[in-house]
C-alpha cells in the first residue's frame, strides 16, 4: 500500500471514528425522547456504535494512529423535543454512518473491507427502519436523494 493509500485509509478511519463519536452522543439524545415502545430499538442502536467507535479504536491503534477523542458535546442537525424528531434524528444519524463507511469501503482492501461493508450495511438497515423506508444508495448522498415527484415515506414515531 502506498504512502497515500495509508494516509487516505487513516483519514477515512477517523472520520468514521468522529462520526461514531456523534452517534453515541446522538442516541443519548434519542433515548431520552424516543417512545417507551423504540426504546430498546434505540438502546441497540447505541450500543451497536459503541462496539463500532471501539473497534475503531483498535483499528487505528493497530495502524499505528492516534485515535481521535470524543468531544464532550455535539451539536444537533435540529431541535429533537419529541419521539417523532428524535425518530428522524436517529434516521439521520444512520445516514451520515453509512456515508463514512462508504468512504472506508473505498479507502480499504481485504478483511478492513468486508468490515466497513458490513457497518454500512447495519447503519442503512437501521436507518430504514426509523425512516420507515430506504433510500436508492445507502452511504452515497449524492445517490441518494429522492427522485423528482417520488413521495417521501414519513417516519415511524
Amino acid at each position: 500500500m502506498s504512502d497515500s493509500d495509508k494516509t487516505a485509509e487513516l483519514a477515512a478511519y477517523q472520520a468514521a471514528l468522529r462520526a461514531e463519536h456523534a452517534a453515541v452522543y446522538g442516541y443519548g439524545v434519542v433515548g431520552g425522547r424516543i417512545r417507551e415502545g423504540r426504546r430498546d430499538e434505540a438502546r441497540a442502536a447505541y450500543d451497536a456504535h459503541r462496539s463500532r467507535r471501539d473497534e475503531l479504536q483498535r483499528t487505528l491503534r493497530d495502524l499505528g494512529a492516534l485515535p481521535e477523542q470524543a468531544a464532550a458535546a455535539y451539536a444537533l442537525p435540529f431541535p429533537v423535543p419529541d419521539s417523532a424528531a428524535a425518530t428522524r434524528l436517529a434516521a439521520e444519524l444512520e445516514d451520515k454512518i453509512a456515508g463514512v463507511y462508504a468512504d472506508v469501503v473505498r479507502a480499504t482492501e481485504g478483511e478492513r473491507r468486508r468490515s466497513a461493508a458490513d457497518a454500512l450495511r447495519e447503519a442503512a438497515v437501521r436507518a430504514v427502519r426509523w425512516r420507515g423506508g430506504s433510500v436508492a444508495f445507502p452511504g452515497l448522498a449524492e445517490r441518494s436523494v429522492p427522485a423528482a415527484g417520488a413521495t417521501a415515506t414519513k417516519p415511524r414515531t
